[in-house]
């Protein structure tokens, strides 16, 4: 990063997906290519692999590791049965390997790789492919749920107790429409908060980095390192800070929502 000039630092040059080491793939007109994108998930995959590896010793005295998959673990259970009751176990694996691994990409692209050479992170839940993909994917479980479940009963959820019958074809249609908006806010609101935090860090470097590259030693310069650079350096350090726990809050909010989603599919409230 310290090798670019501020005046041409692109905030959203680091969205921009591109086939690692520059080669495409083209299979039958289609574009194959392993991507940055693709690589920082096998890497988030990796990384979360490692730490349950880590913590499933099911030693007698647990070590850190182990702790910290067991807090996890019971962090989400107990959401989950808080939000949907005793038969919320049964959810636990999928909604503990979303709330994992959008944590473990939130913070991997936050970390300091960009100062390896030849490295450039990336954050693979600022891009609404990804974030909407795992939306679709828990919106689809619920309608699974809540279909297999119930059956076509599943469609009271649109019409709730003490309607008015003059009122139930409005109130259902408004209820529906609610409802099949879900998944394009729960992936909505991870990729902008993301995404948001990622530019205004970009735009933070492009001002220290104007002041590291003027070094003529004229005193506009020194003026401007003092006024602008040192000022967005520490503003940069704070809202990282910031980031990782948005990171975090995030990756709950994600979970949260989806075991309220799956408590709508299973006890139609």
């Amino acid at each position: 990063m310290a090798a670019e000039r501020g005046s041409k630092i692109d905030p959203m040059h680091q969205f921009l997906i591109e086939p690692v080491l520059g080669q495409r793939w083209i299979v039958g007109g289609y574009d194959l290519s392993f991507t940055n994108s693709a690589l920082w998930m096998v890497l988030t995959l990796g990384a979360l692999w490692l730490f349950m590896l880590a913590g499933m010793k099911r030693e007698l005295i647990p070590g850190r590791a182990q702790m910290a998959v067991e807090t996890f673990t019971g962090f989400i259970q107990t959401m989950l049965i808080s939000n949907i009751g005793p038969e919320g176990k049964r959810f636990l694996p999928y909604v503990f390997s979303l709330f994992m691994f959008i944590l473990f990409a939130n913070i991997l692209g936050l970390l300091p790789f960009g100062v390896i050479p030849g490295v450039h992170p990336f954050t693979v839940t600022s891009h609404l492919t990804v974030t909407g993909v795992l939306a679709i994917i828990s919106f689809a479980i619920v309608l699974i749920v809540g279909f297999g479940r119930h059956g076509f009963h599943f469609f009271s959820l649109f019409v709730p107790n003490g309607t008015p019958a003059l009122m139930v074809p409005l109130i259902f249609v408004v209820e529906l429409m609610s409802f099949l908006v879900r998944p394009f806010s729960l992936g909505l609101r991870l990729f902008v908060a993301m995404t948001a935090g990622h530019i205004l860090l970009k735009v933070l470097a492009a001002f220290v980095i104007n002041g590291v590259n003027l070094v003529d030693g004229a005193n506009a310069s020194l003026g401007y390192i003092a006024l602008v650079s040192i000022p967005s350096f520490v503003l940069m350090v704070g809202i990282t800070l910031l980031e990782l726990l948005v990171a975090a809050i995030q990756a709950y909010v994600f979970a949260l929502l989806t075991s309220v989603y799956l408590n709508d599919a299973v006890n139609l409230h």
